[in-house]
């Protein structure tokens, strides 16, 4: 099938009945012209949260299994109205869920993990000349259980479908016109890149940029599949994820990203004897709390004091598990503060330019904004700041990098 596409429209191109008939009449224009078209979509609007918070209401701990049974609902909904919407304009269409195409997950649930996709039902219906469309961020466990694929978890549906059925690009619909340099509602002047490597767009998307689900990047590098970021309101072309090419290397800094979703917690006065970080952070990994940035102080009186970000999604659970481990250990109480964001430069062209670093840390001083933690990779640097001087950080390093948009 080497006209297929794939394309996934985001909770904002399928909001309302208005913008599913739009998202109809784009998917209809491709139909038109050749394609064999398969649309994965997002729950409409703020659909996930409004579950998420009907849920808080009824208890302040739902189970994860019962939680996935309810979120993996928003998606359901989207995806057969898309379907009755492109019947309606005389193509015929299709929907399904995650588990009637065969997306298998593993059983760690709101945060499932793809093993494999049969989509042998898919294949059959494009033959018949169908449209399908599939709800996105959801799957089927090996235990037959539902489950979710995490935050911006149809991003991945789609990647890992383009994969899945030999598409040669997967189109990724969303609000934006493309992946900026900064977030362009916080930066005004920031500009569109045309082009971003995966490496680039995975530091961008875990770091904060929302455009782009983290998990979905890695499944899009592991398997080469481009990836084409573009705004489901206009024709413009967005932004091309792909290989690096050399030219990409010739810029030091590509873009910004900010995150104010995560908590620092620290476990004060921990012993300072070798293997106990191991437990530490074991028990955390055990309870799936993914940890960000870590930062051990120097021991001076035979104890010392571990911080480390989290999501604030996992911050109660993190405290339970901290305090818990923080007993056995034999170290002191266990501190939180949610009030930091954490503001990152990304670049592959930083691999070969020194001094990056230094000019980060001095534009930020000039505003007389504190780093509290630091993290580096070879294409990134992060800096925990207090959340009140976020968006001041973020502009501030976008004007120091030459990154403005030329008007």
């Amino acid at each position: 099938m080497g006209n297929l596409i794939v394309q996934k429209y985001g909770g904002s191109s399928v909001a309302n009945p208005e913008r599913i008939k739009n998202v109809a009449k784009r998917v209809v224009r491709y139909k038109k012209r050749g394609y064999n078209v398969v649309v994965v979509v997002s729950a409409l609007g703020d659909t996930t949260d409004e579950l998420i918070e009907l849920a808080s209401k009824v208890t302040d701990d739902p189970s994860e299994r019962e939680m996935d049974m309810l979120i993996s609902t928003g998606e359901q909904i989207s995806c057969a109205l898309l379907a009755m919407a492109i019947d309606k304009l005389k193509v015929p269409a299709i929907s399904f869920t995650g588990a009637q195409v065969g997306i298998i997950t593993d059983n760690s649930h709101t945060k499932a993990r793809i093993l494999n996709i049969s989509a042998e039902r898919i294949k059959e219906e494009l033959k018949n000349g169908k449209v399908v469309v599939v709800a996105g961020f959801q799957g089927i466990s090996v235990a037959k259980e539902i489950t979710t694929l995490g935050r911006g978890g149809s991003d991945l549906t789609a990647v890992a479908l383009a994969k899945a059925l030999g598409a040669k690009i997967c189109e990724i619909y969303t609000d934006v016109d493309g992946v900026y340099t900064a977030d362009p509602r916080i930066v005004k002047d920031a500009k569109k890149l045309s082009r971003v490597s995966y490496d680039e767009m995975l530091e961008l998307a875990s770091l904060g940029a929302k455009v782009m689900q983290a998990r979905s990047v890695e499944y899009g590098k592991r398997y080469d599949i481009p990836i084409h970021v573009r705004s489901s309101f206009s024709n413009v072309e967005g932004t091309i994820i792909s290989k690096e090419v050399k030219s990409m290397e010739r810029i030091d800094v590509s873009g910004l990203a900010l995150q104010k979703d995560e908590a620092k917690v620290t476990i004060c006065d921990v012993p300072d004897k070798p293997g106990i970080a191991a437990i530490i952070f074991k028990e955390l990994a055990v309870n799936n709390i993914v940890i960000d940035m870590i930062v051990q102080n120097v021991s001076r009186t035979g104890t010392t004091d571990i911080s480390f970000t989290v999501l604030k999604e996992d911050l109660a659970k993190t405290i339970k598990v901290a305090k818990k481990v923080a007993r056995e250990v034999g170290a002191g109480e266990v501190i939180k503060d949610e009030n930091i964001a954490k503001v990152s430069i990304v670049g592959i062209g930083m691999r070969s330019h020194s001094g990056i670093a230094a000019r980060m840390f001095r534009a930020l001083a000039s505003k007389k904004i504190n780093i509290e933690m630091i993290s580096t990779s070879e294409i990134k640097i992060s800096c925990v700041i207090e959340k009140r001087h976020a968006e001041t950080a973020l502009r501030t390093l976008h004007d120091e990098f030459g990154l403005k948009r030329v008007k």
